[in-house]
């Protein structure tokens, strides 16, 4: 998913809602414009925490996944390799 996008959706909506609930109240138009400016700035900024969270989140969990698999293919192939030279010394 691309998180580009996340803090404008989340800005709009929050902006549609206050505007939906500034029409309802009645509210005049400077108290209006004022209410929206600042729900619109605020919820830019959580946007953008929002986005930068997720973005730490999903690049550092394939790192880690990366160096787990590498190293259980490594212990793999350790006792593989254990495990032909018991057999060997076995046969032998």
């Amino acid at each position: 998913m691309k998180r580009k996008s996340i803090p404008a959706i989340i800005t709009l909506t929050a902006g549609l809602i206050a505007s939906i609930a500034g029409i309802l109240a009645r509210m005049g138009t400077t108290k209006f414009m004022t209410m929206l400016l600042v729900v619109l700035v605020s919820f830019y900024i959580l946007g953008n925490i929002v986005k930068f969270v997720l973005d730490l989140e999903f690049k550092e969990k394939p790192k880690e996944e990366a160096e787990e698999s590498e190293e259980t293919a490594q212990t793999a192939q350790e006792e593989e390799e254990n495990s032909e030279e018991a057999e060997r010394e076995g046969i032998g």
